[in-house]
């Protein structure tokens, strides 16, 4: 008796501390929103808006800041949440879409290889609270639309001993990114080109990278380039679901408890084989943070950099449209 009425309370209290997001007029979910709790720190909502919070999970939470694209912002107290919330959209910033009308034009594909590396030492480690954007330029005079992007992954093998080993097994994993594509703004990501939620999840089945058909979304390439960004929202269960990851780590340090990103897998190969400094970093759970560049005369200390290592290295697939 006294674990069926444990595991009512403990249901009773999960539904409680699950919270909904929706948009005000359709009522649908607002999928994947950013949910900062101002500190630095946050979580995303799922596909079907939805995300966990109670005070045991977060003690010292006391507002919350939710942001989605094409809404307004929403701000309130952690002690005034209620099971549904509810987004209005942000009329100024939907008019701005472009809708491109499919053409059957002839076309070549042009491709960017990406730049593969399995190194450990050589890897970014993901974390939520960092989104990595890295530019484009356009290539041709002509049109061009991006078809494809091809995001460099590097597996780990289950045995360090035998990491170098083609043929040793890998490390599993199942994890959530999103993908957005901004406009070259005086060089920086500027305003997104599309308000599409862009979503994969990749697993250790994929290999040395993962390659995103994009075709439907109509990414055309602005004059000045544009910037790919990619940001981890999490592990998923085996159907893709993302799952409440915790977010942080606490390492015990001289003046009490610290708390540090946790480090999802797969990680991000950087690479030296680009001249330019194309990749730009940003804090998405820190209110009004803006873009910066990977570089140290920016601010940024890394083991990257020290070794000359100052762009994430995507890979991506142009059509090229003929004039006619």
């Amino acid at each position: 008796m006294r674990k069926i009425l444990f595991l009512f309370l403990f249901s009773a209290q999960f539904v409680g501390a699950q919270i909904t997001i929706l948009d005000s007029i359709s009522k649908y979910p607002v999928s994947y929103a950013a949910v900062s709790f101002g500190n630095g720190n946050g979580i995303f909502a799922d596909d079907e808006g939805k995300f966990v919070f109670t005070e045991k999970l977060y003690p010292d939470i006391d507002s919350l800041f939710i942001s989605a694209l094409s809404y307004k912002d929403l701000n309130m107290n952690s002690n005034e949440l209620i099971d549904t919330l509810y987004m209005v959209s942000q009329a100024d910033e939907l008019d701005e879409v472009t809708i491109e009308f499919k053409r059957n034009r002839k076309f070549k594909e042009e491709k960017l290889k990406p730049y593969l590396d399995d190194n450990y030492y050589n890897c970014w480690l993901p974390t939520i609270e960092s989104e990595i954007a890295v530019y484009f330029p356009k290539t041709n005079l002509k049109d061009q639309e991006v078809s494809s992007v091809i995001f460099p992954i590097a597996l780990e093998s289950r045995d360090w001993k035998k990491r170098k080993r083609s043929n040793s097994e890998k490390k599993k994993f199942s994890t959530l990114f999103k993908v957005k594509f901004y406009e070259n703004e005086n060089g920086s990501p500027g305003k997104v080109l599309s308000y599409e939620t862009i979503v994969f999840r990749a697993t250790e089945i994929n290999g040395d990278s993962f390659t995103l058909n994009v075709e439907d979304f109509n990414i055309y390439v602005p004059n000045n380039g544009l910037f790919v960004s990619l940001q981890v929202l999490g592990y998923t269960d085996q159907n893709g679901k993302l799952l409440p990851n915790k977010k942080y780590k606490e390492v015990q340090a001289k003046n009490g408890i610290v708390k540090i990103p946790t480090n999802f897998r797969p990680l991000l190969p950087f690479t030296s084989q680009l001249s330019e400094k194309r990749t730009f970093i940003k804090r998405v759970f820190i209110n009004g943070n803006n873009w910066i560049n990977f570089s140290k005369d920016k601010g940024f200390k890394s083991s990257l950099l020290d070794k000359g290592l100052f762009n994430y290295g995507i890979g991506i697939a142009y059509k090229t449209y003929k004039d006619e």
